[in-house]
């Protein structure tokens, strides 16, 4: 190949990469730019739409905010948290001649080898808001259930400091307690709101240290979902404050606080499948505990008011044949003989509907209502009777274990029923069966004694028959006031009991 042609061909092979690096660079500069200048649209783009909030909705929630800090500010500092330890002692297996009685059991089986007793302690957590104060020593309302069996409690407060509590009083009817400790430090009280001002569909505010030191001194908020609940644990007789306010494990005994930083109640107990909060929370009504605190520091304990009644929800049938259709209360089945109730002329049958003017929902709230009467007090209580609605005034008596269980005073003793066609299926009784069915007998009562049996049909008081309840609880008032005897089936026998004075 001669020179020129080589020249050439080398020329044509620069004039290609240079040709090539040419484009390359444009190509690079144009996808730079591309880009570069995509960024700037995307932004402007999204400017051009920004997130707008309506002012005066912001300045409602900012303001409900600022609500929600300072009744956290004011509240806060009157929350305690309970840590309680309860010791039980139990026999512990004695091991001696280890390995073998491990494994195999002791070889001495004799009676008095017993194990050596051992003391197991156990923790526990609740919350307390901080109620009264005199000189250096503050009074904490709690819940019973949190310091109940409790051999040593220690109060820890907001700012960390702890110190040793001991109880003033407990309650195991309203599961309230009261516990105090001794302190130098200035702590401000709880504001006490009107639980009877609660309406449902208010804003609730929950605190207290759920589940533990981790979460000590939590809030949560939620509404007030219903008033007048009942059907706590244990028997407890309050009317409860319902919320969906998270109410969990170590709340117990915290307050329900409303918008103002009043407290509404004492939180108690949830309602869940699996013992964590599902949204149904119980407080105490605070109404319900102010005597209580009176009381506690004054005595340690609650005094309650007696009326003398066994009180019943009137099944439909029953409120049919004493005519209460429509109406709310509850029904006094049983009257104990020379109890408040029988000195004021208050009767089996009697469908007890107000209290001093104040409308009676129910057996509980009822309860509650006359438990709260001071013994001493002198209270109306309206009854419907026979279709007419009587003004009965009673004067209220101190309530103790002792006289509410004496049965022998529980007149007459019976709870009878309608004898209706389930009844009659289950009992395999025929239609020509007439009369009441008893469905339970109180033990030693008058029924009792003369030989009434749950099962049997009641057809007749002291000789006369009647035709339906209502009729029943008439005989009972006015045909029975020196002696007691029934005519009853039993069997399919008709038969009479014996018969009891007065």
């Amino acid at each position: 190949m001669n020179l020129t042609h080589r020249l050439s061909s080398k020329n044509l092979l620069v004039f290609n990469l240079v040709l090539l690096g040419v484009i390359f660079g444009f190509s690079l500069a144009f996808i730079s730019f591309s880009c570069s200048a995509q960024g700037p649209r995307i932004t402007a783009r999204a400017q051009e739409n920004p997130v707008i909030i309506d002012e005066s909705a912001l300045a409602v929630a900012e303001s409900l905010q600022n609500v929600l800090n300072a009744v956290s500010d004011k509240v806060l500092p009157s929350v305690v948290q309970l840590n309680t330890v309860s010791v039980r002692r139990q026999n512990a297996p004695n091991f001696q001649g280890i390995p073998w009685e491990f494994f195999f059991g002791p070889r001495d089986r004799s009676p008095d080898r017993g194990g050596q007793e051992r003391e197991f302690r156990s923790q526990g957590l609740g919350s307390g808001i901080i109620v009264r104060h005199s000189d250096d020593i503050y009074y904490v309302l709690t819940n019973n259930h949190v310091v109940e069996n409790t051999t040593e409690i220690r109060i820890a407060t907001l700012g960390g400091k702890e110190y040793p509590a001991e109880i003033v009083g407990r309650d195991a009817r309203t599961d309230l307690a009261m516990v105090s400790f001794k302190s130098s430090e200035a702590y401000p009280l709880a504001v006490l709101g009107d639980s009877g001002r609660v309406r449902t569909g208010d804003w609730a505010i929950a605190m207290g240290n759920p589940l533990g030191q981790q979460f000590s001194f939590s809030v949560t908020m939620g509404i007030v979902s219903a008033v007048g609940r009942t059907g706590g644990p244990g028997g407890n007789i309050n009317d409860f404050i319902q919320t969906d306010a998270p109410i969990n494990q170590g709340n117990s005994g915290g307050p329900l606080v409303n918008i103002r930083g009043e407290v509404i109640g004492i939180n108690t107990w949830i309602a869940s499948p699996g013992g964590g909060n599902v949204g149904l929370g119980f407080a105490i009504p605070i109404n319900n505990a102010k005597r209580s605190i009176d009381e506690f520091i004054a005595s340690g304990s609650i005094s309650y008011g007696w009326l003398g009644v066994s009180l019943t929800e009137p099944a439909a049938e029953m409120v049919s044949e004493l005519g209460l259709a429509n109406r709310r209360g509850a029904l006094a089945s049983q009257v104990f003989l020379g109890s408040p109730a029988d000195k004021g002329g208050i009767s089996p049958g009697d469908f007890i509907t107000h209290v001093d003017g104040r409308e009676v929902r129910g057996v509980n709230q009822l309860t509650m209502m006359v438990g709260n009467l001071r013994p001493g007090d002198q209270a109306t209580f309206t009854v419907t009777r026979d279709g007419a609605t009587l003004d009965i005034r009673v004067t209220i008596e101190v309530r103790t274990d002792q006289v509410a269980a004496e049965r022998r005073n529980l007149w007459p003793g019976a709870h009878v029923v309608p004898l209706t066609d389930n009844i009659r299926r289950e009992r395999r009784l025929g239609d020509e069966a007439k009369g009441l069915f008893v469905a339970g007998v109180e033990d030693n009562s008058p029924a009792d004694i003369i030989g009434l049996r749950q099962g049997d049909l009641i057809t007749g008081v002291n000789g006369t028959s009647f035709n339906n309840i209502r009729e029943y609880y008439k005989l009972l008032r006015e045909n029975t006031r020196t002696e007691l005897w029934f005519g009853i089936t039993r069997g399919g026998s008709e038969l009479e009991t014996m018969r009891f004075r007065r």
